[in-house]
């Protein structure tokens, strides 16, 4: 599988995003990551389609969109019109799952489940036919700067065993080791906030994020 590194700007300067878009760009990432929070679903908020569609405009790496929000259904086509790649949404949203990717596809975006840290990725099974990716939480969901949740690589080993060619993605605490860790595991898409927007070189970081999960 593919290695991908995913910047997360949950971690970027917001004073200064397209700045921080280009230290991506120019650096190798792969995707950029935006979370969306709604205050409901987690405790945070964060951005939402305006901004993103800002951002779209001074940046061409796919936008890999973290709906962390209670009703992801009724704002696909927000965030489709406003750039999103990539939509990956909350199984344990309260949208309807079937029509909430649906509708992501019929938009001509690619769809992505993710699953919490405590919830049992069997879950995603009955649609992982129509999904790009999976998202396997490794931090409880809502903020940044968490600590790398080694008790959810289990659910990855056991993905990755299921499905051999989709990806796989990470989502909190990947850093230099973590990285490693969650590649063992047998996924393949990770997301870096910290690790990367805190780095004196992000160019240089996002190269050993990908040389790490490579061993």
């Amino acid at each position: 599988m593919e290695i991908k590194i995913s910047p997360s700007m949950l971690a970027s300067d917001y004073a200064n995003l397209q700045t921080e878009l280009e230290k991506c760009e120019k650096g190798g990432a792969d995707l950029i990551h935006l979370d969306v929070m709604d205050g409901h679903f987690v405790p945070n908020i964060s951005i939402g389609a305006p901004v993103i569609a800002a951002m779209k405009k001074v940046c061409t790496v796919p936008f890999d969109v973290h709906l962390m929000i209670s009703d992801p259904y009724s704002y696909i086509d927000d965030f489709v019109k406003a750039g999103a790649d990539i939509i990956s949404f909350h199984i344990e949203s309260d949208s309807d799952t079937d029509k909430t990717i649906d509708k992501i596809l019929s938009a001509g975006c690619k769809a992505a489940l993710a699953v919490k840290p405590a919830t049992p990725v069997e879950e995603v099974y009955p649609y992982l036919d129509r999904l790009s990716m999976v998202l396997v939480m490794t931090v409880e969901p809502g903020f940044g700067g968490q600590s790398f949740m080694h008790s959810t690589m289990p659910k990855i080993r056991q993905l990755r065993e299921k499905c051999p060619d989709i990806d796989i993605q990470v989502d909190g605490g990947i850093n230099t080791d973590t990285v490693s860790v969650a590649g063992e595991a047998g996924a393949n898409v990770f997301v870096a906030g910290s690790a990367v927007f805190k780095s004196e070189d992000p160019a240089m970081m996002i190269k050993t994020l990908k040389t790490n999960a490579r061993r």
